[in-house]
């Protein structure tokens, strides 16, 4: 089975292991992995299949509209995975436009260009990335299911709320075959190091005050970004269209104990004294609007599509920090340059 499939963000943390996960295990599709490159994409995530026959590479800003049409025709794309937006909170407080312009404005114009270009749409497939955070906040009780009302309470989780709907109206409305899914928190390799497991990891290993907002209280459910592009392939090939799959871990941990965690293993690895990589933690102002908690109710893909979650978090952590540990010149390459200033002045995570 051929396809030609344009996956846009594949140079950023999520984009990266999905368009990993499709060249390597569909050699028939062609992938073009479609990125602006902005601070987070990274050509260095993609070395390993660079080269491989059936991906390329084109740079790229998603709300250039002549371009993106002019795309879509080159190519007749047979499909689109759609993960490029902007999509750190605390980078929304301060530049909402931004936001606006990439997450929603992006998500017309793909969209728009998918409509005119596939007049047959059979066998044509838009899917959408999104995220859990466009229900907005739980209590200490209660799941979001794909039936959660919407309720964004950042400019980040409003464009990207802004986007789902755009990506319903475009089926509705148009007839494009289209799916999203809505996932919680990831963790894994190559994530761009202002996210909270990152953003430790690496300040634990440099002796730096470990920044949690508020009392570190606030929940997340956390999902191994491994697991979230095995589920992206399952609902792209598997999904229905017009349907919401909500993907998620079903492992809810406070950031606080998340950091203790993350303390103990550091300790173990780096061979420190047990304890002494906590007390680098340091209670910073909260965030504006900080939600809550979050947790996913995955029980419609498992149940529909037969996904569930590979490894237990404690094992995806401990994956997780032995690579930040081998591939320190790959954060000192991120971390580096314009950046830098950013980086050690912002107390980020999601």
């Amino acid at each position: 089975m051929t396809k030609k499939i344009l996956i846009t963000g594949g140079a950023g943390f999520i984009g990266s292991h999905v368009v990993r996960r499709f060249v390597q295990h569909y050699p028939g599709y062609t992938i073009i992995n479609l990125d602006a490159l902005t601070y987070a994409g990274n050509p260095e995530n993609l070395t390993d299949i660079e080269h491989s026959p059936n991906y390329r590479f084109i740079k790229g800003d998603i709300t250039d509209e002549p371009f993106i049409l002019s795309l879509f025709k080159e190519e007749q794309f047979d499909a689109v995975i759609h993960l490029a937006a902007e999509s750190h909170v605390d980078r929304s407080i301060l530049d909402p436009l931004a936001f606006v312009r990439t997450n929603v404005m992006g998500t017309a114009v793909l969209l728009n260009a998918a409509r005119t270009i596939w007049k047959d749409k059979e066998g044509k497939r838009f899917y959408h990335v999104s995220t859990d955070e466009v229900y907005g906040s739980l209590g200490e009780s209660g799941m979001f299911t794909e039936d959660t009302p919407y309720d964004p309470r950042s400019p980040y989780s409003a464009s990207k709320a802004g986007s789902d709907h755009l990506v319903m109206a475009w089926y509705h409305t148009y007839g494009l075959p289209v799916v999203i899914s809505n996932c919680s928190n990831n963790y894994g390799s190559h994530q761009f190091p202002e996210k909270l497991i990152p953003l430790m990891i690496h300040n634990i290993r440099q002796q730096k005050p470990l920044p949690v907002y508020g009392k570190g209280e606030n929940v997340r459910d956390w999902l191994w970004v491994n697991d979230h592009a095995s589920a992206i392939d399952v609902v792209f090939h598997d999904g229905l269209n017009g349907e919401t799959y909500n993907i998620g871990g079903f492992n809810e941990w406070k950031n606080i104990d998340l950091v203790h965690l993350l303390c103990s293993i550091m300790d173990r690895k780096l061979n420190r004294p047990a304890g002494e990589s906590a007390k680098l933690i340091t209670f910073v102002q909260d965030r504006q609007g900080h939600d809550l908690r979050y947790a996913i109710d995955a029980s419609k893909i498992s149940q529909k599509l037969g996904w569930k979650p590979s490894l237990q978090f404690e094992e995806g952590l401990e994956k997780t920090v032995d690579w930040y540990l081998s591939n320190q010149e790959w954060i000192d390459h991120v971390v580096s340059g314009a950046y830098q200033q950013y980086y050690d002045q912002q107390y980020s995570h999601r």
